[in-house]
């Protein structure tokens, strides 16, 4: 009885070494041709079981099922290696760390066509596998709505289409390669948070490789660089942001309504040189914080998303007041000329213009005339302490030569996450549109900068 039992031990062995030399060897033929991934293919050890089938990643190791691995190795070289690297992009950019909060399905999903377009992007022999037109027809479509094939667009807009059924199932069939099931696994957030920190430095370094050698690297290595960019982004909390933009500088001034001169004339005359009471250098006074808020009526994402806009701004500068200073905002539309300008100075008044919101303009982008127009409020003294102007947007338009005397920040509203140009002078933040306005924990929202 021992003996079939540790010839199976050793059997098992066996397939275990057997499988560890056929990643290996495709871990080596990834190297030769994308040697900017040296440090991505090195960085998840490979280890049989996991129970995973045939293989998948918790982003610190590569689990695999030697029996099924073999499986995929009889179909051909390249589908093995063509699964390594798949699994290898879905630690790079993120996507076991950002399920928390999302559709299971449709993220998986997502994060797998992410994956595969990216890979037959790269016209790479050493993991080429012959497609359909049903691929294809999916690329093409998904590109419509985005240049850039991402995970988060993707899912975006999976949940729009909201496929069901044999669809679904088709799409699941077609870009399936790893098993997901480690994504959200036991290990401690703070683990959770040592892996990712580890692929974004990586994905960080990588950057720098590519820009450098993308020309050397491979036919479709101007694809990746573009994801590489696009993750590489720090990722703000808007919220948190707009805190620091609106922080508020002490004031140190004479209180002369609290100075009392009987006490001090009387001081004066019995020392001589020495008052009794001195003014108070702080003194409380009704002072008036006053912001423009921009609104580019051109803009696709309208809506809810201006709604959102709104109001998370208007929430976090009443957060700065103290009971004696007041907020006055400017909410001015431009397209390429402003339609409006509405003054809301409390709560009530932001919550009557929301509901009676509408869209003035729709026409081109030009963010010269909302700084014209500031600049006219200046010279009439409209203003009594512009603390800054925040510029909502999703589209490029022309910026003033002038750099203003006030703060200006430009928050994008981007599907495409192509990055935008701005004057040195100015703030830029770029926004996801599905995640806008919530923190980064994996949980709704991601800001970008």
């Amino acid at each position: 009885m021992v003996r079939p039992i540790q010839e199976e031990q050793e059997l098992q062995l066996k397939k275990e070494a057997l499988g560890l030399k056929i990643l290996s060897q495709s871990q080596s033929e990834l190297h030769l041709n994308m040697r900017f991934l040296d440090v991505a293919l090195g960085s998840l050890p490979f280890v049989p079981g996991g129970g995973v089938d045939p293989a998948g990643t918790e982003g610190e190791h590569l689990y695999f099922l030697p029996e099924s691995l073999f499986e995929e190795y009889q179909k051909g070289r390249a589908f093995v290696t063509h699964l390594y690297l798949h699994t290898v992009f879905h630690c790079l950019f993120a996507h076991p760390f950002f399920r928390k909060g999302r559709d299971q399905e449709y993220w998986n999903l997502a994060c797998d066509v992410a994956a595969e377009a990216l890979i037959d992007s790269l016209y790479l022999k050493c993991v080429h596998l012959s497609r359909g037109a049903f691929r294809a027809s999916v690329y093409a479509q998904l590109k419509e709505q985005m240049p850039v094939l991402t995970a988060e667009g993707i899912y975006r807009e999976l949940c729009k289409m909201e496929l069901k059924g044999g669809l679904l199932e088709r799409w699941k069939r077609e870009f399936y390669f790893d098993d997901h099931s480690l994504w959200e696994s036991e290990n401690p957030p703070a683990k959770q948070a040592q892996n990712r920190k580890k692929w974004d430095e990586i994905r960080e370094r990588m950057q720098t490789e590519l820009e450098i050698f993308s020309k050397e690297a491979s036919q479709g290595a101007q694809e990746l660089l573009e994801q590489v960019r696009i993750e590489n982004r720090t990722r703000y909390d808007y919220r948190e942001f707009l805190r620091k933009f609106a922080v508020l500088k002490e004031e140190i001034q004479v209180d002369l309504d609290s100075f009392d001169y009987i006490f001090y004339n009387y001081g004066m005359s019995l020392y001589g040189n020495m008052p009794l009471i001195e003014p108070q250098e702080t003194k409380e006074i009704q002072k008036i914080e006053e912001f423009v808020i921009v609104i580019d009526t051109s803009m696709s994402c309208k809506g809810h998303l201006v709604r959102r806009f709104l109001e998370e701004t208007y929430s976090v500068l009443r957060e700065s007041e103290s009971f004696f200073h007041r907020l006055r905002i400017h909410i001015i539309q431009c397209d390429e000329m402003v339609r409006a300008d509405d003054v809301i100075s409390d709560s009530q008044e932001l919550k009557n213009y929301m509901e009676h919101f509408t869209v003035k303009g729709e026409g081109g982008t030009d963010f010269r005339p909302a700084f014209a127009y500031v600049e006219e409020l200046l010279a009439k003294k409209e203003f009594h302490r512009l603390r800054g102007l925040l510029y909502f947007t999703d589209g490029y338009g022309t910026f003033p030569v002038k750099m203003p005397s006030y703060e200006t920040a430009f928050i994008f509203m981007k599907e495409d996450y192509r990055d935008v140009d701005v004057p040195p002078w100015a703030i830029k933040l770029i926004l996801d549109t599905e995640e806008a306005f919530y923190h980064e924990t994996g949980e709704k929202g991601r800001g970008q900068a």
